[in-house]
C-alpha cells in the first residue's frame, strides 16, 4: 500500500542502498547494446561538496540514465585529483600528512556523492595519489621520454625566495608570493617539459572534427594554441655572435623600428652589462615579479639602454638594444623589435623614453597618418618610407622582405605558436614523483618498469619550505641503476594537471595492474559526453587532447581525440550581504544568516541579520565562493529537502551553460512540485492501478491530453538528447501535470489513460529524479521494476481528435473560442463564428469586408 506522506528520506536510503548492492549501474564491455560513456570532470577532494559539483554531477546523471533508458550500455566512472598544494596546506594547518587529509575527504565527499544518488560504476573508483594509479603514469612519463616528447631544460620561473618553492602564476599576487608575501623574482632552474608544441598544428586542425563542443571553447583554444604566420628577421651586430633574432607577424613594418627590447635573461645581457655596470640593478629589477602573460600585460613597461646596437637589416640603420621588463626569455627568441608607430605598446614604451617614432605605413583609404601620432595605427596599409618597399601591400612586401633578406640568411617565414611546451616539474610534495634518477656520471636515468611505481612517502608533514623530498634521504638516496654509484632520486613532482590528463582512460582498464590499458580502452573511448565548467576549457582540456594523441602515437588507443561531445556547465550563483567597517573592510555575511524583506515588485527591498536584527549591505549575485561566504551546503539541502528536489532545481532553474542563481523560493518550489506529483499518484492509485491505455472510446478532452502526452515525449526526448536544454524538458513535464489535473478522467477508458499519463511522466522524470520515480513506479506498477524500463516512445496522434478548437478574431483581437468537426467545409465554419454570441457583439451593424480562415 502507497504511503500518503511522502518521506524523502526514507525512499532515497532505500532505493541508493538497492543500486548499490544489485551493482545497478555497473558497466560491461561484453554487452551488445552500443556504448555510451558520459563523464563528469572528477572533483578535488577539498573536504565537501558545494553547488557547483551537485550540479555538474546531476547533468552527467540525466544524461546516464537517459541514455541507459534508451537502450545504450552506459559507463558513468567516478574518481578524485587528489594531489596538489591544497593538501600540504592543509596539513600545515592541521599538522598531519596530506594523506591522510585527502583519504578522509574522500571517504567524507563519497558518502555525500552517493547520497545524491548518482548511477555510477563504483568499481572504477580510483584517487589519482593512490601508487596503483599513478605507477602507470610513471610508466606513460618514461615512454614519452624515450621518445622525445619530454625533456629537461632551464625555464623561467616564478620563484618564492621565502618558501624556496616555485608558484604558479595564480599564486602570485600583485607580485607576491600567496602566502609569504615575499616579492617574487623570476628564476631558471632545471625543468622537465612536455613537448607540446610538436603537436600543435593537429591539435589546432582537430578541433574542426569537434562538432559536439561549444564554439566559445574551440575559439578559446585556438586563440591559446596561437598559430600565426610571421618572418623570423636577424638584426646584425658588430659578430654573428652578437645578432639578435626577432619573429614578427608584421615584417612590413621592418622600416619602422626604433629600438629592439631583449630580455633581462638574453645572452647579450652579460655583454652589456660587462660595458655598463650600471645595469646591474635594473636587471636585478626585471628578475622580480610573475612571468604570467597576465601580469606582464599590466604591469608598467619599463626598459634601460643597454649600450649595444644592431643594423637593420634592409637600411642598414643603427637600431639601439634596450633591456625591456615586458620580454621574457622563455617567450621566442627573448627579444621583439620595436615599432611605435605601428604596435600600442611600443608607442607607449617610447614616450617614455623620448625615442623616435617613424611611420612606415600609410592607410590604403587615402587619409594620411601625420605626425604628432596620438595613438599607434595597427592596420595593414601600403609602405612609405621604407626605401625600395614604398608603395606596396602587406602582401607584397612579406615577399619581396623575404627575398632581399633570404638569400643573406637574415630573414625566413615561419609559423609561429603562441603555445609554450608544458612545465611540469614543481618543487612540491604533494603530487606524482618523477620517475628519473640523476647520476654524475650516466647522467639522467630512467627508472626500470619493474621498479615502478617510485613510492611518494605518505607520512610526511610539510613544513612549507621546500620540497620535504628534497631533504628526505631515505626518499632521494639511491644507487645508479647503471653504474651503481650514488645517485639522487628526483625530488620535483608533477604538475597536477598531469593526473588529470589522463584518467578518463584509466577508467576504461583501472583492474589492469600488469600495463596501462587494455584493449576495453578503445570500446569505450572516445568519452561521448564530458561534462564540466568552461574554466577547464584551455589547459585542462587542452592537455587531455594532446596525452590523448600522445596515447594514439604508443599504441594505446586508436582514436585521435578524447571527447566527442562537451557540455560546459555555467556556475552556481547566490546572494551577498555584507557589513563595511569604517577602513572599508567587508565582512560577509552567510545567506542563512540573513532574513530578505521584497517589494512589491519581488525585489529585495532590504536585509537584516538573523543574530542581531540589524541591517546588512547586499552585494548582488556572485559565485558562491569561500570568499563570499554565500555557499549552500548542499548536505543541508538534502537533508531538508531531499537529494531529488536538489536534482529538479539545478536542471530546472536555468539551461545548463548558464549561471545558476540559487533562490529559496526555487528550492521550495521544486519540493512543491514534486509533494504534489506524489499526491497525484497516491490519489490515483488508492482507487486501484489500470492497465495503460491501449485503445476505445476518449472524450475530446482526453484526446487532447493523449496527444499532448505524446507531444510531450517528443519535446522531452528532443529537449535531453539533442537539445541539453533539461529545464524546458522539466516544463513541458510540468505543463503536462497541469493538463491531466483539469481533465476528466473518471471513466474506464480515462482511468486507463491516466495509468499511461502517469507512467509516462514517472519516466520522463526518472533520469532527474530518480528515487522518487522509482517509487511511483512500484506503486503504479508493482511487478515492474523503472530501472528495466525503455524511454517512452512518442506516437503521431496528429489524427485521433475529430474536433479541433479555433479561435475567432475581429479586427485583430480574440473575441472567441469555438470547437468545430475536421475538415469542416468553410461556409459552415464562416457561419459558426458569425453566429457566435461574443463574436456577434463585436460585429453587430458592422460591415464585413473580409473573412480569413
Amino acid at each position: 500500500m502507497m504511503q500518503e506522506q511522502y518521506n524523502f528520506s526514507e525512499i532515497e536510503k532505500k532505493h541508493q542502498a538497492t543500486w548499490l548492492k544489485d551493482k545497478s549501474f555497473y558497466a560491461l564491455e561484453s554487452s551488445k547494446k552500443p556504448k555510451f560513456y558520459c563523464l563528469s570532470m572528477l572533483p578535488y577532494p577539498s573536504g565537501k561538496l558545494h553547488m557547483g559539483h551537485v550540479r555538474n554531477y546531476t547533468i552527467g546523471d540525466v544524461l546516464a540514465r537517459f541514455h541507459h533508458m534508451k537502450g545504450f550500455n552506459v559507463l558513468q566512472p567516478f574518481g578524485w585529483d587528489a594531489f596538489g598544494l591544497p593538501a600540504e596546506n592543509a596539513a600545515l594547518q592541521t599538522q598531519t600528512p596530506p594523506s591522510v587529509w585527502t583519504y578522509n575527504n574522500i571517504a567524507y565527499m563519497k558518502n555525500q556523492l552517493q547520497s545524491l544518488g548518482l548511477a555510477v560504476d563504483w568499481s572504477r573508483e580510483f584517487a589519482t595519489c593512490s601508487p596503483s594509479y599513478y605507477k602507470h603514469q610513471q610508466w606513460l612519463f618514461i615512454q614519452l621520454y624515450k621518445k622525445g616528447i619530454i625533456y629537461r631544460k632551464n625555464g623561467t620561473v616564478n620563484w618564492d625566495p621565502v618558501d624556496q618553492t616555485v608558484l604558479a602564476n595564480e599564486q602570485v599576487i600583485d607580485g607576491k608570493g600567496w602566502r609569504s608575501g615575499a616579492v617574487v623574482i623570476k628564476k631558471e632552474i632545471p625543468m622537465y617539459y612536455f613537448k607540446i608544441t610538436n603537436y600543435a598544428e593537429e591539435l589546432l586542425n582537430d578541433l574542426d572534427n569537434l562538432t559536439g563542443w561549444p564554439d566559445q571553447v574551440k575559439a578559446m583554444q585556438r586563440n591559446w594554441i596561437g598559430k600565426s604566420k610571421g618572418m623570423e628577421i636577424t638584426f646584425c651586430g658588430n659578430t654573428p655572435d652578437k645578432n639578435i633574432t626577432v619573429f614578427t607577424t608584421r615584417p612590413d613594418t621592418l622600416m619602422g623600428v626604433s629600438y629592439l627590447a631583449i630580455s633581462a635573461e638574453h645572452p647579450l645581457v652579460k655583454e652589456a652589462i660587462a660595458i655598463k655596470p650600471e645595469l646591474v640593478d635594473f636587471v636585478k629589477q626585471c628578475k622580480l615579479g610573475g612571468v604570467s602573460e597576465a601580469e606582464l600585460a599590466v604591469q608598467e613597461k619599463v626598459g634601460i639602454f643597454s649600450g649595444l646596437y644592431v643594423k637593420n637589416p634592409i637600411s642598414h640603420e643603427q637600431v639601439p638594444v634596450w633591456i625591456a621588463n615586458y620580454v621574457l626569455m622563455n617567450y621566442g627568441s627573448g627579444a621583439v623589435m620595436g615599432v611605435p608607430a605601428h604596435d600600442q605598446r611600443d608607442f607607449e614604451f617610447v614616450h617614455k623614453y623620448n625615442l623616435p617614432i617613424k611611420i612606415v605605413i600609410q592607410p590604403t583609404n587615402g587619409t594620411k597618418l601625420n605626425q604628432p601620432l596620438t595613438e599607434a595605427y595597427l592596420d595593414k596599409g601600403t609602405l612609405v618610407n621604407s626605401l625600395s618597399l614604398d608603395g606596396l601591400d602587406f602582401e607584397a612586401a612579406f615577399k619581396k622582405i623575404e627575398s632581399l633578406l633570404a638569400e643573406h640568411q637574415l630573414a625566413q617565414t615561419k609559423i609561429n605558436y603562441r603555445l609554450r611546451d608544458w612545465g611540469i616539474s614543481r618543487q612540491r610534495y604533494w603530487g606524482c614523483p618523477i620517475p628519473i634518477i640523476h647520476c654524475e656520471d650516466c647522467g639522467e636515468v630512467l627508472v626500470a618498469d619493474e621498479n615502478l611505481p617510485v613510492i611518494l612517502p605518505e607520512n610526511i608533514i610539510p613544513d612549507g619550505k621546500n620540497s620535504p623530498l628534497a631533504t628526505n634521504s631515505d626518499f632521494y638516496k639511491v644507487q645508479c641503476p647503471q653504474c651503481n654509484k650514488e645517485a639522487r632520486r628526483e625530488t620535483d613532482t608533477m604538475d597536477t594537471f598531469v593526473d588529470s590528463s589522463w584518467y578518463y582512460a584509466r577508467y576504461t582498464a583501472n583492474d589492469c595492474t600488469d600495463k596501462i590499458l587494455d584493449q576495453r580502452v578503445n570500446y569505450w573511448t572516445p568519452v561521448d559526453q564530458y561534462i564540466g565548467g568552461v574554466e577547464h576549457a584551455i589547459l585542462h582540456l587542452l592537455y587531455a587532447r594532446f596525452f590523448h594523441k600522445c596515447l594514439r602515437d604508443l599504441n594505446l588507443v586508436n582514436s585521435a581525440e578524447p571527447f566527442k561531445n562537451l557540455l560546459t556547465q555555467g556556475m552556481v550563483l547566490a546572494e551577498t550581504y555584507f557589513r563595511e567597517d569604517s577602513l572599508g573592510k567587508k565582512t560577509w555575511i552567510n545567506p542563512q544568516e540573513v532574513e530578505v524583506f521584497y517589494n512589491e515588485k519581488k525585489q529585495i527591498s532590504h536585509a537584516i541579520s538573523i543574530k542581531d536584527g540589524k541591517t546588512v549591505q547586499i552585494g548582488g549575485m556572485e559565485k558562491m565562493s569561500k570568499s563570499k561566504n554565500n555557499g549552500v551546503d548542499p548536505q543541508t539541502i538534502i537533508e531538508q529537502y531531499g537529494a531529488d528536489t536538489a536534482r529538479l532545481f539545478m536542471m530546472f532553474a536555468a539551461p545548463p551553460e548558464l549561471s545558476l542563481e540559487w533562490s529559496d523560493n526555487g528550492i521550495e518550489g521544486a519540493s512543491r512540485f514534486i509533494r504534489r506529483l506524489w499526491r497525484v499518484v497516491y490519489d490515483f492509485c488508492v482507487q486501484g492501478v489500470e492497465e495503460k491505455y491501449i485503445g476505445g472510446d476518449l472524450t475530446i478532452d482526453q484526446k487532447k491530453l493523449r496527444q499532448q502526452l505524446h507531444q510531450t515525449i517528443a519535446k522531452v526526448t528532443n529537449d535531453i538528447a539533442v537539445r541539453k536544454q533539461f529545464n524546458t524538458a522539466i516544463a513541458a513535464v510540468m505543463e503536462l501535470l497541469n493538463s491531466y489535473l483539469k481533465t476528466e478522467l473518471s471513466n474506464t477508458n480515462g482511468r486507463k489513460l491516466a495509468q499511461e499519463v502517469l507512467e509516462n511522466i514517472i519516466l520522463m522524470l526518472s533520469p532527474i529524479i530518480p528515487h522518487v520515480c522509482q517509487e511511483l513506479w512500484s506503486n503504479l506498477n508493482p511487478n515492474s521494476q523503472l530501472l528495466e524500463q525503455n524511454w517512452p516512445q512518442a506516437l503521431n496522434l496528429t489524427d485521433v481528435i475529430d474536433e479541433v478548437e479555433i479561435v475567432v478574431q475581429v479586427n485583430g483581437k480574440l473575441r472567441s473560442k469555438i470547437l468545430i468537426a475536421k475538415n469542416l467545409p468553410k461556409e459552415e465554419i464562416e457561419s459558426l463564428a458569425l453566429n457566435n454570441t461574443n463574436v456577434q457583439k463585436f460585429t453587430h451593424n458592422q460591415i464585413i469586408k473580409k473573412i480569413i480562415i
